[in-house]
């Protein structure tokens, strides 16, 4: 049978470099395995492809296979270095991380922090308490007891992990799975701390102060770097995200940057016009009311409103409702009817009852 030209198969020259033989392996296994390709014939094209690169990615091999020393078919499917090589392929570098004892960054927390809308205004330093995992200072995060330390996984070799070899029609592979015994950590613990009962962490609360800046919203995130859990085998922390949460006010409601609030103004206000002062979260402002205001008529003053987080700043919209006396004196009755005569409006008195005029008669 007449030897198969392996750089053929493999699509490369003679004078091609190990690792460019390398790199036209990995790209021909990636398109012709079984499990990616479903052509029939990609099981044997692989293996042909498998076969070529034994020989060739071996450099003494390949001197044999230059000088005619080496015939095709005389190497099993997936030994030596091709087998790992297929392994990266199909699983990248995980086998190698998968398992590792190195250091494992803490979990991230998330809270909800209430606030006044003139701390949202101004900004604050708010004072929080969060119940996190520490490390603990019995221990310092080993997990073992004083006076001993943790020791080597003797299941895994310290390495935290475990290989397994299974046959398939495709040859042997083996799997690295992370250790049954150490969880992947490399070592066990004999003697636990009584304090974190071997974890390492332990649950403890702590004050943090939350710096709140000028002009957030409600429903603002925002993430604490390191104040989250703390990590495993001397790994950073988590981050803490805090979730803003502004409370009711009693005088202002919120329309994105615009502050809004309802004023009473008197019948005389409202028809001849006056200047009346209107809060705002810096104190009392002045605002005019042009004569002839209606009830529900919308005023504004600029610029009192919330300030944004980049700049700027919104507007206080005033909503006004007039307001209109429940008892007038006889003097406060007979000026109006002349108010009202002088503008040719037609008013009759409303009937009263005996006891409204047993009160009238008595006032």
């Amino acid at each position: 049978m007449a030897r198969p030209d392996y750089y053929e198969i493999l699509g490369v020259p003679r004078t091609a470099t190990q690792e460019e033989i390398k790199r036209a392996f990995r790209q021909l296994a990636r398109a012709h395995h079984p499990d990616v390709n479903q052509d029939p014939r990609a099981d044997e094209r692989f293996k042909l492809i498998n076969e070529a690169y034994q020989v060739l990615g071996d450099a003494e091999r390949r001197a044999q296979y230059d000088h005619g020393g080496v015939n095709g078919g005389t190497f099993a499917p997936f030994g030596g270095t091709p087998f790992d090589d297929i392994f990266d392929m199909f699983f990248g570098q995980s086998r190698a991380r998968e398992g590792s004892q190195g250091p494992e960054r803490g979990s991230d927390l998330r809270a909800t922090l209430k606030i006044t809308l003139e701390e949202a205004a101004r900004g604050a330093e708010k004072p929080m308490t969060i119940t996190r995992e520490e490390t603990c200072a019995a221990c310092f995060g080993t997990g073992a007891e004083k006076g001993s330390a943790p020791e080597p996984c003797s299941a895994c070799k310290g390495t935290g992990q475990v290989r397994y070899s299974r046959r398939t029609p495709f040859g042997q592979f083996a799997q690295i799975a992370t250790c049954p015994h150490c969880h992947g950590t490399g070592r066990v613990v004999r003697r636990p701390c009584r304090e974190c009962r071997g974890t390492g962490r332990a649950l403890m609360q702590r004050e943090i102060t939350v710096e709140v800046p000028a002009g957030v919203d409600d429903g603002t995130r925002l993430r604490l770097h390191g104040e989250g859990e703390a990590g495993m085998r001397g790994g950073g922390r988590g981050d803490l995200y805090v979730d803003l949460s502004i409370l009711p006010h009693a005088v202002f409601t919120r329309e994105g940057h615009d502050l809004h609030c309802q004023i009473s103004i008197s019948m005389a206000q409202a028809a001849l016009g006056a200047e009346i002062e209107v809060p705002t979260l810096d104190g009392p402002a002045p605002l005019t009311v042009p004569p002839g205001v209606q009830p529900g008529a919308v005023l504004a003053l600029k610029a009192r409103g919330m300030p944004g987080i980049h700049g700027g700043r919104g507007d206080l919209v005033v909503h006004t409702t007039v307001t209109i006396p429940e008892a007038l004196t006889k003097e406060q009755v007979k000026l109006l009817a002349q108010f009202a005569k002088l503008r040719g409006e037609q008013i009759k008195p409303a009937r009263r009852s005996l006891l409204e005029k047993m009160r009238a008669y008595l006032v």
